[in-house]
């Protein structure tokens, strides 16, 4: 088990991180003529929706393997699916598929056995792009080929850019792929403190960074010049701090925007949940995005260069057994954001012909407002569990795509995306979470506590769009706090409070785990967190049920947990007894409670 603390940051620390990126901007600027990309402007022509298939196979945090039989599966997903009007432009093999020996040139014989003719094969004849994953300079479940050991550091995990022979073999192997037929790259785990043995202590790892950064953008820049169409992009290891949305910011890892210059997008995080406890554990997930995207945009990423790589369905231990649950929220929201690398991972499979057909509406309903590149964010910060939205807009209409992540019925006003947008009139609630009915009025709507909402003006409020209901998210009709005192012991990894039964309505408890300080602490645990994280009730001494969400291996950690008891479990005559309690034992714990009746 593992812990992180998550601890204000002074001040004067957040002053000086911003100075220090601003240096850092001026100091690594390029001797070389910037590309289109310099200053935000998108090198893709409109926008991409990509197929990933990791979450369908998972070799980190499960043990679904990735074999060809597995890829071939999910290529005659696409194929079905685009039949049904769904837009898949690109399938990316992701990790995993190369030979451990084999410097990136061979794939896995086991799982391959004629590596990947059939694949790429298939996706000629299907009009579908292939891509390929990489782990940059660390060492992946792969060796270190001789070309590359003069550029191994000392640990042996990864190697140098601008030491030794890596980098010139590496690229030498995109260039390969990229002449099979490859035009996506992917770049993950990227290690820009990475030095050739013996030479860490020639130069501090600040200058280490800045060589290493330097020589790989150089040479990116040089792959994109001499290979049209082909489209890059850039995952863990290139900036920004995603274990939690409670995190200090500016980020500590600094976002180089020069990265602009040779990547299509920068993605903000694999899913996991916020640090804002929801009864619908998917929701908090949601949260984390779209945290993650406003953080970026706030480092000064464009929102059509930002990947929110949000949207995964499957059955493996990455997604935490997602399934389709909460499906449709997570893909309004992947397209609403306004990024113009839009990625899918996982089971497409589970995507039956009805669902792949709600699925090719909201394409379609978005379509024109991304190519048009206008959407802009609004509201509060999502991590902090403010309301928040994204609107994108034309002049014939507008589309808001609304949050309220609060434990309270909240309303967010809804501004234009710019002067030359008409004023709202006449609005339309075209999707919604079950249960709360939003409240729309001109400017602005009311939300359920935890609810999304997409809402059209113009030429969009039209029944034509109605997208229906999320029926697997319920959001409570009514909430209201209850005055309660959770009380903790000495080891302040348990809290209790007595609560009288609310004369209507189900029982919410949330649980937040903080640091003494009051920073949160986010655990990790290799076992279910509704064993780690728990809340338990009883009357006169015996057990009363409680329902949770959360109640997951969660490899990312969580530093909350919400529970209901419901009406029919309740004695109305006796008092009820709720205990919170943690596992944690790294750090000394302080367990905020929290209780609310709500109906449904």
């Amino acid at each position: 088990m593992t812990v992180q603390a998550l601890r204000p940051r002074p001040k004067r620390d957040a002053v000086l991180c911003f100075v220090l990126a601003l240096w850092f901007a001026i100091f690594t600027a390029p001797t070389t003529q910037a590309s289109p990309g310099t200053g935000g402007d998108p090198f893709l022509k409109e926008p991409i929706w990509v197929y990933n298939n990791w979450t369908a196979y998972d070799e980190l945090a499960d043990v679904v393997r990735l074999t060809e039989d597995l890829a071939m599966r999910e290529l005659d997903e696409i194929v079905r699916l685009r039949g049904l009007g769904v837009r898949i432009d690109y399938y990316v093999m992701d990790a995993f598929w190369y030979a451990r020996s084999g410097g990136y040139r061979r794939w896995r014989t086991r799982d391959w056995p004629v590596g990947p003719d059939r694949w790429l094969e298939a996706c000629r004849q299907h009009g579908i792009v292939p891509g390929l994953w990489f782990g940059t300079n660390t060492l992946t479940k792969i060796h270190a080929v001789p070309a590359w050991q003069s550029s191994l550091n000392e640990r042996g995990e990864a190697m140098s850019f601008y030491a030794g022979g890596f980098l010139a073999d590496f690229m030498e192997v995109l260039q390969l792929w990229y002449d099979r037929g490859i035009r996506l790259f992917k770049f993950d785990f990227a290690d820009f403190g990475a030095a050739a043995a013996g030479t860490e202590r020639v130069h501090t790892h600040h200058e280490i960074r800045l060589r290493n950064t330097r020589a790989f953008r150089e040479e990116l820049r040089a792959f994109r010049e001499r290979n049209p169409g082909v489209v890059l992009v850039a995952f863990n290891g290139f900036g920004g701090d995603m274990e939690s949305t409670a995190a200090p910011f500016p980020f500590e890892d600094i976002v180089d925007l020069q990265w602009l210059d040779v990547f299509d997008s920068l993605y903000a995080g694999d899913p996991r949940p916020a640090d804002v406890p929801h009864m619908n554990f998917w929701r908090s997930v949601d949260v984390y995005s779209d945290h993650m995207v406003r953080r970026f945009e706030q480092s000064g990423v464009p929102l059509p260069r930002i990947d929110s790589t949000a949207f995964m369905i499957g059955h493996t231990g990455s997604n935490y057994f997602r399934g389709i649950n909460a499906w449709q929220g997570s893909l309004l929201l992947t397209v609403a954001r306004g990024g113009w690398v839009n990625t899918v991972h996982g089971n497409l499979e589970f995507l039956d012909d009805d669902r792949a057909r709600w699925f090719a509406r909201l394409q379609s309903l978005y379509a024109p407002l991304q190519q048009a590149g206008t959407t802009r964010s609004f509201g509060g910060l999502p991590g902090d569990a403010e309301p928040y939205g994204y609107v994108s807009a034309e002049p014939g209409g507008a589309l808001y795509t609304v949050v309220n992540p609060s434990q309270r019925v909240a309303a967010i006003r809804l501004p234009r995306a710019s002067r030359d947008q008409p004023l709202n009139s006449g609005g339309r609630v075209l999707f919604r979470d079950a249960g709360f009915e939003p409240r729309l009025q001109r400017n602005s709507i009311q939300l359920g506590p935890g609810q999304l909402a997409l809402v059209g003006f113009g030429r969009y409020a039209n029944p034509v769009h109605d997208l229906g209901v999320q029926e697997d998210v319920q959001i409570p009709r009514k909430i209201e706090p209850l005055p309660v005192l959770f009380t903790g012991d000495d080891s302040g990894r348990i809290a209790e409070a007595a609560i009288d039964p609310p004369p209507t309505g189900d029982l919410r408890i949330v649980m937040q785990q903080r640091y003494t300080d009051g920073s949160i602490i986010r655990s990790k645990s290799h076992g279910d967190m509704a064993n780690f994280l728990t809340i338990t009730a009883d009357q006169d001494g015996k057990s009363v049920r409680v329902v949770t969400r959360y109640d997951k291996v969660i490899w990312s950690g969580l530093s909350w947990a919400v529970g209901e008891i419901r009406r029919s479990d309740i004695d109305s005559t006796k008092p009820i007894r709720v205990r919170l309690s943690s596992a944690e034992r790294d750090f000394p714990v302080v367990l905020d409670g929290q209780a609310f009746r709500v109906t449904y």
